[in-house]
């Protein structure tokens, strides 16, 4: 069965294994999966990624990362824009997530950068997803 929101199935897929402390995670690749993963890892949500191959699927394998109380350091995972609801914002408009403490996700012409960054660069688009 085909997935319509595959970002929104992989976010699901990392906040579900992070609430039952697996390790790790497997999900199907792409190029804009591979660009948010790659966010998570800059900023800290997660310990590292690879890229592997299974029965002939392209998988991204996602170490998830645990602090000192054996909790996971993603509190939380929220997709901001859907299939039905496109959600787009200038740089000026860019959301704060818990007052800073948090991560947006954004999709701009530019490629696929956090809130901070994108307005740094002034450049809006697309608000993928929040981490925090």
């Amino acid at each position: 069965m085909s997935v319509s929101d595959p970002i929104a199935d992989m976010l699901t897929k990392v906040r579900n294994a992070a609430m039952a402390r697996h390790e790790k995670v497997d999900v199907p690749a792409s190029k804009l999966k591979l660009e948010i993963v790659k966010i998570l890892k800059t900023e800290g949500y997660i310990k590292n990624f690879k890229k592997v191959s299974q029965d002939g699927l392209n998988c991204i394998r996602i170490f998830l990362k645990y602090d000192e109380t054996n909790a996971s350091v993603i509190h939380g995972l929220r997709k901001v824009s859907t299939p039905g609801r496109r959600v787009y914002s200038g740089y000026k408009e860019l959301p704060r997530v818990y007052n800073g403490y948090g991560t947006v996700i954004v999709s701009t012409s530019q490629g696929v950068t956090t809130g901070k960054k994108a307005a740094e660069k002034m450049v809006g688009g697309e608000l993928i997803c929040t981490v925090w």
